[in-house]
């Protein structure tokens, strides 16, 4: 029996990569049996920036076939599309009225998102974090797994929870718990270890997408950064060198073992033996996903019929958690 809900979403903002397999995507599918899932592609949170309509819907569909590839069985949990579910916009209106300035300007995510230039970010981008809360509890999730920067706004999730709670005098909305795990939760990347990996830098090589091919992943891990020493053989001796920690952790990660088990077989050893071995390990663990992900997306009407039957089925659950909601501040309906 499932222990409790799971809510996750991921935005569709194209090329999905390495760190966003490593960091949740890889997890998604583990859960399953052991919570009721729901996963979204989080295409009302991309817009908070300028969108080109037809590459959005490419990218959604791209995004829904990378979940499936990775192993999210459609049938077991519910994956749809954010904008097919009205009950995410209008939670998220009743938590702008529930939420204090206060709190969303405490949030660092937005000016990192709006750099130097905030007057003239969309007051969309400002508001991000209520909408992330109306997506975990339009559906009373109770568990949410997050990386390390998403935490402040799961926070956030559970203040608005439970201002409601105590404003409308109802113990209605769970307090959400966060679900963070597992090695290269923050991959950063291969060309600079002090940055995170990106879709958004310029180099195609600082990251690994999940749809590139053997040759090409192989190539990008031969390209990557490094420093002229041999690999250390204490986790302590990387922190000074970034480049390696990031490496080390992928490779702990996708092996599924801890940094000081990957340098127990690397210690002393030179990069280029290192980096042969992380190849070969990313392409056996990448592989089948590029694949699939391509079969996925030849069919792209078979993955709209699939995020139209999860958005009936997220419809069925929200659409009554909603009402209730209604009932509670006081709203006529029919």
């Amino acid at each position: 029996m499932a222990k409790g809900r799971i809510f996750s979403g991921v935005q569709p903002t194209g090329n999905l990569h390495l760190g966003n397999y490593l960091g949740a995507i890889r997890r998604f599918p583990r859960f399953q049996g052991e919570f009721d899932c729901i996963y979204c592609v989080v295409d009302l949170h991309a817009i908070t920036v300028a969108q080109e309509p037809a590459q959005l819907r490419a990218t959604t569909r791209e995004v829904a076939a990378g979940l499936i590839a990775a192993g999210v069985d459609p049938k077991r949990s519910i994956l749809f599309n954010q904008s097919q579910v009205p009950a995410h916009a209008e939670l998220a209106w009743i938590f702008n009225c529930v939420a204090r300035i206060g709190w969303l300007n405490r949030m660092t995510q937005f000016k990192e998102k709006a750099g130097k230039d905030r007057e003239n970010a969309s007051a969309g981008l400002y508001v991000y974090p209520n909408l992330m809360a109306a997506d975990i509890l339009a559906y009373k999730a109770t568990h949410v797994p997050v990386g390390e920067d998403q935490k402040q706004h799961l926070e956030l999730t559970r203040d608005i929870a439970q201002k409601f709670n105590h404003d409308f005098g109802a113990e209605f909305f769970p307090i959400v718990e966060p679900l963070i795990s597992g090695e290269a939760m923050r991959v950063m990347s291969l060309r600079d270890g002090t940055r995170k990996m990106s879709k958004s830098e310029p180099s195609d090589f600082s990251r690994i997408n999940l749809t590139d091919t053997a040759d090409q992943i192989a190539q990008k891990i031969r390209k990557a950064k490094t420093d002229p020493h041999p690999l250390p053989a204490t986790v302590a001796e990387l922190e000074a060198r970034p480049e390696a920690d990031n490496l080390i952790g992928i490779y702990a990660a996708l092996s599924e073992t801890t940094r000081e088990a990957a340098l127990a077989g690397f210690a002393g050893k030179n990069f280029s033996a290192f980096k042969e071995a992380l190849a070969e390990l990313t392409v056996s663990a990448l592989g089948p996903v590029a694949g699939e992900m391509r079969r996925l997306l030849a069919d792209p009407a078979e993955i709209d019929r699939t995020l139209r039957d999860g958005a009936e089925r997220a419809r069925a659950i929200a659409g009554p958690i909603l009402r209730h909601v209604q009932d509670l501040v006081g709203f006529l309906r029919p």
